[in-house]
């Protein structure tokens, strides 16, 4: 009313969209920046018509002379009372817009991946590109302890889909009996138990990222499902009839040869060519000589600062056992040795007897005498056994062999120790 009043505006009966316009238009040159020369098309009776005013008013808005030089540009007039709100609307609009995408930062997704060694650095390269497809495949190999959800993130983060879940799901420490469940999700009453209905991983995920971390170890009949979801892109509740779609990236990761495992049987090839493809190799540490000692005093800088520790190093000795020192546990190994020496340190500096090495236990020795008694331990008898009872004698005879020690049985039934634990738990084998 007050704006009203003190400018004397047309009763509301006769107020057109071209009455605004004389109204604001010295404000919106002014903010908006709208081109000098600016005119509204004529219409065919002369008048020109605003977007959404149908020629009520009949005749075009008042628009005086405009400079050409932006030296010369008055200021605007003073706003009407209340027309402060106006005119800071104005100067918002006339800023520019919020770009649609942000600029992702792929390097610093990898910051964490420390190596000047040619693998890694190629590993690092093929996550910055590939992280950019938000839906491709990613295959990732590497032996244990090399850092492969290390590079899962990596790739996650420094993709467009960085606001979205990360889930990772460990293949093989889930029950056969209950994986299905939670990558597919339930309806209420599936199963005994399922009180509720249950989005699976892979629903939740939304445009997010699944690391299916040891997925060498997936059960045949998920396999198959599996195989389906990354086919089709939609996904079938466990005891449902409806499909949902599925928009996350999958990223496997397997310290098995999978290729060997397709040729004995172990994985299926259909699922291995659809996993693979994009492949990332992770580089053991025994390959990476001069990244052991960049390694090590980055973990040495890290976990100081986590436990608000003063600054350390290491003497020569210390760096020469770091060294020298295969590291068949990889980086993981590493980190967890540096971890101890600063524990074990009282002073400063890391000497080498804080470098303490945990050596692997000794395979007990295979006579022919123990070998010739192991295989007289797997019985056929006339009428035949079926492949699970064989299984279940093999690997009953290897735990026996190996002294009940499930790492070293896994190794010489060239097994990984999740598998050989499920089995031994399959089969009722965890006495022997």
């Amino acid at each position: 009313m007050g704006v009203a009043a003190s400018h004397a505006l047309p009763p509301p009966s006769s107020f057109g969209a071209a009455d605004c316009l004389d109204l604001v238009a010295p404000y919106l040159y002014h903010y908006l920046r709208i081109p000098r020369n600016f005119r509204s098309p004529p219409t065919p009776g002369g008048a020109s018509r605003c977007p959404g005013n149908s020629g009520v008013s009949g005749r075009s808005p008042t628009v005086p002379p405009q400079p050409t030089n932006p030296a010369d540009v008055p200021a605007p007039a003073p706003l009407p009372p209340g027309g402060e709100a106006l005119g800071a609307a104005m100067a918002r609009l006339a800023m520019p817009a919020e770009p649609a995408s942000r600029k992702y930062d792929p390097a610093g997704a990898f910051r964490n991946a420390v190596g000047a060694s040619a693998g890694v650095q190629r590993a690092v390269l093929l996550g910055c590109k590939v992280a950019r497809h938000a839906t491709t495949t990613v295959l990732i190999q590497g032996e244990t302890g090399t850092g492969k959800e290390l590079f899962a993130r990596g790739i996650h983060y420094a993709g467009p889909q960085e606001g979205e879940p990360f889930v990772a799901i460990n293949c093989a420490a889930i029950p056969e009996n209950l994986l299905e469940s939670e990558l597919f999700g339930h309806e209420k009453g599936a199963f005994t138990g399922a009180d509720q209905q249950k989005r699976g991983l892979l629903e939740f995920a939304g445009r997010g990222t699944v690391f299916l971390d040891e997925v060498s170890e997936l059960p045949a009949g998920t396999q198959a499902k599996l195989l389906r979801v990354l086919e089709d892109r939609r996904v079938r509740r466990v005891g449902g009839l409806a499909e949902y779609q599925v928009n996350c990236r999958v990223i496997a990761a397997t310290n098995r040869d999978l290729s060997g495992a397709v040729a004995r049987g172990e994985f299926r090839e259909d699922l291995y060519y659809r996993l693979n493809v994009f492949r990332i190799d992770l580089p053991p540490l025994r390959d990476r000589a001069n990244d052991v000692e960049l390694l090590a005093w980055h973990f040495l800088d890290s976990l100081c600062r986590e436990r608000g520790l003063p600054p350390r190093e290491f003497s020569p000795g210390a760096l020469l056992a770091i060294r020298t020192y295969s590291w068949p546990g990889n980086v993981r190994e590493l980190k967890n040795t540096i971890e101890r020496a600063i524990i074990l340190a009282e002073g400063e500096v890391i000497e080498g007897e804080h470098v303490v090495i945990q050596q692997r236990s000794v395979s007990p020795a295979l006579t022919a005498e123990t070998s010739v008694h192991a295989a007289a331990a797997i019985v056929v008898p006339p009428d035949g056994i079926t492949l699970e009872e064989a299984e279940r004698q093999l690997i009953g005879a290897t735990l026996k062999l190996a002294r009940n020690n499930h790492s070293l049985a896994a190794k010489m039934l060239g097994l990984s120790r999740p598998t050989i634990l499920r089995k031994i738990r399959k089969y009722g084998l965890e006495g022997s």
